[in-house]
């Protein structure tokens, strides 16, 4: 593609305003942010008067905005679904956060949408284009750590002060499993594959807020001999790494799926010739997804891995949910 994309925005959650905004904005030969949509019109203005663009005081108008192309949606979970059909629908693109949808069914249904009109369907882990996982993979790839035999990956943090946040909300697609959990699962398909199960499960469930809170699981291949064991929550000391263990070494690094653009990652290299850290250069990994996002436009092989990537994540999402052994 050589011409801008006209962008615009369904919700103006926090994280889009702190993260996704200013990367969408700061891509000026890549996209055109024509519009923010918002349910209240006083955010609309809000919105409009903070990133000095159009506001619009419901999703359905900016659907109808005349030149418009693709759609970013940060939006509670439960809400994705609806809205990602609309805009397949009306031939948009979209970069939805995650997880894509609540149910394999609901993914399934879009995927087949999106695929018949030759559309983009992509769900947003940025830390998939931050160069310290580049970095990571050539570790593996090269045989510095030797024949990799499993990961293990965890992202948790404290409680969240208000209640009412959404992520304690059944009703809105809430609990730790889609929220965090999503994000050492996607992971895993990145040094492991797609053709993966889950062989075991387990979850803490609020019996009050009806929301899994923590959890974790067991993944491995199909058909070889590779393993991941994950671990999330919300009731968790702070945790937000990555370790892989091989035959001759192992790595792992303290800030793999959520680093802020100034953040300096630290990688840890440990090999019979003994340990070395390895201060990380900061990286812009949102800016990085949205230019992948503006190839995958106009790149069918790009959509259809996207495509099935977005399928092994709901299923094993749903494989954890059913294996879950549930304690409160």
């Amino acid at each position: 593609m050589g011409s801008r994309i006209n962008f615009g925005i369904i919700g103006g959650s926090s994280f889009a305003q702190r993260s996704m905004i200013p990367a969408i904005q700061g891509l000026k030969n890549h996209f055109n942010l024509i519009g923010i949509a918002s349910r209240s019109g006083q955010k609309a203005e809000e919105l409009s008067e903070k990133f000095n663009v159009p506001g619009f005081a419901s999703y359905e108008t900016l659907l109808e905005t005349e030149g418009l192309q693709a759609v970013y949606i940060p939006l509670p979970n439960s809400l994705h679904f609806e809205w990602i059909e609309k805009c397949l629908l009306k031939g948009l693109h979209v970069l939805v956060e995650k997880s894509l949808a609540c149910s394999p069914q609901e993914v399934e249904s879009l995927i087949t949408i999106a695929g018949e009109r030759g559309l983009a369907l992509m769900e947003n882990f940025q830390f998939r284009f931050h160069s310290q996982l580049a970095y990571i993979k050539s570790l593996v790839a090269d045989g510095t750590i030797g024949e990799l035999r499993c990961l293990r990956s965890s992202f948790g943090f404290p409680p969240f002060k208000d209640k009412d946040n959404i992520r304690y909300n059944a009703s809105l697609g809430g609990g730790a499993l889609l929220d965090a959990g999503a994000y050492p699962i996607r992971i895993t398909q990145e040094f492991l594959g797609t053709d993966l199960l889950v062989e075991a499960s387990n979850m803490s469930f609020d019996d009050e807020l009806k929301v899994d809170i923590w959890g974790g699981g067991y993944l491995k291949q199909r058909s070889g001999s590779l393993f991941s064991e994950i671990a999330f929550g919300f009731d968790n000391y702070y945790q937000c790494n990555i370790e892989l263990w091989g035959s001759k070494g192992k790595v792992s690094t303290n800030r793999i799926f959520t680093a802020p653009i100034d953040f300096k990652p630290t990688i840890v290299l440990e090999t019979s010739d003994g340990t070395k850290s390895i201060i990380w250069e900061s990286d812009n990994a949102y800016q990085n997804m949205l230019q992948y996002f503006y190839t995958l436009v106009a790149e069918e092989e790009k959509r259809e891995r996207e495509n099935l990537s977005n399928k092994v994540q709901a299923n094993l999402i749903q494989q954890l949910r059913e294996k879950a052994t549930l304690t409160t």
